[in-house]
């Protein structure tokens, strides 16, 4: 068992670093602020590789390994939570759907321009009557010659409003439950009845729009099915597996940017004649919030090395999400207590963390189902 970062682990985690801390972090509270896509960030990651880092070149792709992924997607996360989700949503989902499940000329259509930013992607799954509960969905695409007719709504999409490229889920044969959905490619630009409602005025992950979709007679060409009809509900549940461990390194990210924060206010801020990091209580904050990260950041890259083996991680990439999640919560909680009065107000980012971790504990599985998820796996 080898914890070290080779040397090309190594240069992404600082090139990343460096393109956050120059260009992200200084731009953080205004895309806070405005919550407006950073169309120019995005643009800027295109040019580093950084919107398909685990997908191979033949595709555009930066063909990394899912650890290198992950470490990047945490940096990227630690200067901004809205824009760790945007290129979540955009790799670890729709590029994912179109990578594993598409057929040489879609990904050749699709993946390769989401690879190099040319397009954003987004992935359609979620309705107002069904998050978790998936064979709820209403959403139909009914077979009309060599189309799919589409007709329904999506809810709570990450990208949705922005995004070139949708892999929407909608039920093709209404009548078989899960067995009865499938995954489509859809073009909001070309395809007549892609609606965009609306987005969401959310607590946290600001410049990442969440979009209310909605389909009106929407017609889609037969070749933008994703595998074969009825593949839908497992092909969702393999990409949600995997963009688990993408979800747990947003949390290290957020969770590494609230702890940094928190040590150098306490170095900074005296009271009692003495900086307040001198003080035992703030000293053991700081101790048990690194404790929590490294053990996240360790059970991401155990979610990860399984993913590369091409073993089963679905326990390892729910543990990794769900401990992850709560201790980002856990950790930016504890920063806004080292900083004190300040901690609650805007003048310091630790109050964004916080709103931006929330987030974690809810999407790509809450924290309910994915005690679930181990639960049924250990049982197994």
């Amino acid at each position: 068992m080898d914890f070290t970062l080779s040397t090309e682990q190594k240069q992404i985690r600082d090139t990343v670093a460096e393109f956050v801390d120059e260009e992200v972090k200084p731009r953080a509270a205004e895309i806070d602020e405005s919550d407006e896509f950073p169309a120019d960030l995005v643009d800027e990651m295109s040019e580093l590789g950084l919107m398909g880092m685990p997908f191979p070149a033949e595709y555009g792709g930066a063909d990394l390994d899912y650890h290198s992924y992950a470490i990047g997607l945490s940096e990227i996360a630690r200067g901004s939570g809205g824009l760790g989700t945007v290129v979540a949503a955009h790799t670890s989902l729709a590029g994912n759907m179109v990578y594993e499940f598409g057929d040489e000329a879609q990904k050749e259509a699709f993946l390769t321009p989401l690879n190099t930013g040319d397009d954003i992607g987004a992935f359609a799954l979620s309705e107002a009557e069904a998050g978790s509960d998936v064979p709820s969905m209403k959403t139909r695409a009914e077979k009309d010659g060599d189309e799919y007719v589409v007709n329904g709504g999506k809810l709570w999409i990450s990208n949705g409003s922005v995004a070139d490229t949708v892999t929407l889920f909608a039920k093709t044969d209404p009548d078989a439950g899960r067995d009865g959905i499938s995954a489509f490619v859809v073009r909001p630009e070309e395809d007549d009845g892609f609606i965009v409602e609306g987005t969401e005025d959310k607590l946290g992950d600001k410049g990442c729009p969440t979009a209310e979709l909605r389909f009106d007679d929407m017609r889609i060409p037969e070749d933008r099915l994703l595998g074969e009809e009825g593949d839908g509900f497992v092909q969702a549940l393999k990409t949600l597996n995997g963009g688990r461990i993408t979800i747990a390194a947003r949390s290290v990210g957020i969770a590494r940017a609230a702890l940094e924060d928190a040590v150098e206010y306490a170095g900074d801020r005296e009271q009692f004649d003495q900086p307040i990091g001198e003080f035992q209580s703030i000293q053991h904050k700081l101790a048990d919030m690194d404790t929590k990260l490294q053990a996240a950041e360790l059970l991401m890259h155990k979610a990860a090395d399984r993913k590369m083996r091409g073993e089963d991680f679905i326990k390892e990439a729910a543990q990794a999400k769900l401990y992850a999640s709560e201790i980002s919560r856990e950790v930016a909680n504890e920063a806004i207590q080292v900083h004190g009065g300040y901690g609650y107000t805007k003048d310091f980012p630790v109050e964004r963390y916080y709103r931006d971790a929330k987030l974690n504990e809810i999407y790509e599985g809450t924290s309910e189902v994915l005690r679930n998820t181990i639960g049924q796996q250990l049982l197994d």
